[in-house]
């Protein structure tokens, strides 16, 4: 009897792990997957800003017409890989997008005259703080990825892992040539920002805010 007992209370207690195991993977899941949201919405917006930002500037550098239309496809290119919700095709068509706009941003630069027009003034500060949330959002995502990843490794998670078919999750990472980003100043249109707010300073997996297991 006290044997049957023993095995009982092993059983259970094996059972118990199990089940923390599964619900703890499930939590840092959907912690990602809530974090990829935040990111999927500011990337959206950026995206919705574009256009008028090219429409803008356009009226005043009508021959500037490589640029342009650089942007226009990079956007389209940005678009169509959101589309697809994995961030590994996203990441590089977010990044070739940023360069674009610096390109663009630095057309904008030979025509002071811009600095009268206040709808460009205010694309300049709407895109200034979608960038500011697009990064804080990635280092949430990143972080949350790098906890959710490292339980899927570790034992026991691992046999829940592979017996649920979980399945690993992809960093929002942002290229190297991308990180440095030239001091653009645009201070002559009517606001204190720089290239570098404006396209954000991001870094490679940064800290976020603590996480909770």
């Amino acid at each position: 009897m006290l044997e049957l007992i023993i095995i009982l209370s092993v059983v259970v207690l094996l059972l118990l792990g199990l089940w923390a195991a599964f619900n703890g993977l499930v939590k840092r899941r959907n912690r990602t997957q809530e974090a990829w949201s935040q990111i999927d919405v500011e990337l959206k917006r950026r995206h919705d800003l574009v256009p008028n930002l090219v429409s803008t500037v356009q009226g005043y550098a009508t021959h500037e017409r490589g640029t342009f239309e650089a942007v226009t496809q990079a956007r389209a290119n940005a678009v169509e890989a959101g589309a697809t919700g994995d961030p590994g095709q996203i990441a590089p068509a977010e990044n070739a997008l940023t360069g674009t706009l610096r390109s663009l941003f630095a057309v904008a630069e030979n025509y002071p005259q811009l600095r009268a027009v206040e709808s460009f003034v205010q694309l300049q500060e709407t895109l200034t703080a979608t960038e500011d949330k697009v990064e804080y959002a990635r280092r949430y995502y990143n972080t949350s990825v790098r906890d959710y990843n490292i339980g899927l490794q570790t034992f026991p998670r691992s046999l829940i892992a592979a017996l649920f078919h979980f399945k690993a999750a992809s960093f929002f990472a942002v290229q190297a040539d991308d990180r440095a980003v030239p001091e653009l100043s645009l201070s002559s249109f009517g606001s204190n920002a720089t290239a570098s707010t404006i396209f954000g300073q991001p870094s490679g997996n940064p800290e976020s805010p603590t996480q909770r297991s």
